[in-house]
């Protein structure tokens, strides 16, 4: 019986899939946001596993919890982690851990954090002010972040400049337009998180 080919960034053990034994480095990357901002479709555009998750539907109880002003059709939610692992180079790859993007899931956030090397913060550009509360839990956490746009079609547009002053973002702090379905514009935002965690630890 044929067989899928091991690679460089993989091997297939039992239909099951791990990481190469060329991998050296290993790095933990949060992916954060507020609710409903694409968390979860983001890490399963990016992932070359399936993506574990730990969605549950919303119900009745959530209706005066979870504002859905900006996702009136949602109707699941991440109640715990995403987490999903893509291969970069053959030396390196990545574990990406998708928080809940509820306060009252905050809790989480305290062991999601540790180890984590730093944060793809992604914002919806009609819900900034969602934004605030999560950007203070990276400044508690002390972690680096880049940010990534995520783009919905019905949303009002904004550019760089505009994003930058409404969220008061340091000069260096990357700004990258995506869309999270997108495995290709997915990648480039992570790239560029990890480009600028390499720039700041040089």
């Amino acid at each position: 019986m044929d067989s899928k080919p091991s690679t460089s960034a993989d091997a297939t053990v039992n239909g099951s899939i791990y990481v190469s034994e060329d991998v050296t480095t290993a790095a933990k990357i949060l992916v954060v946001g507020h609710f409903a901002v694409g968390k979860t479709t983001l890490i399963g555009s990016l992932s070359e596993i399936a993506p574990l998750r730990t969605e549950e539907k919303m119900t009745q109880a959530s209706v005066h919890v979870d504002d859905l002003r900006g996702a009136p059709n949602k109707a699941t939610t991440t109640v715990a982690l995403d987490f999903g692992r893509l291969t970069l180079s053959d030396d390196l790859v990545l574990y990406l851990f998708g928080t809940p993007g509820q306060q009252r899931f905050i809790q989480v956030w305290e062991d999601m954090a540790r180890g984590a090397l730093g944060a793809l913060l992604l914002i919806d550009p009609a819900r900034l002010e969602e934004t605030f509360p999560v950007i203070d839990l990276i400044d508690e956490y002390g972690l680096e972040y880049a940010i990534a746009v995520n783009s919905f079609s019905d949303a009002e547009k904004f550019d760089e400049a505009e994003i930058r002053e409404a969220l008061d973002l340091l000069p260096d702090t990357p700004v990258i337009f995506c869309d999270a379905r997108s495995r290709r514009s997915s990648t480039e935002a992570l790239i560029a998180l990890v480009r600028h965690l390499l720039d700041r630890a040089a």
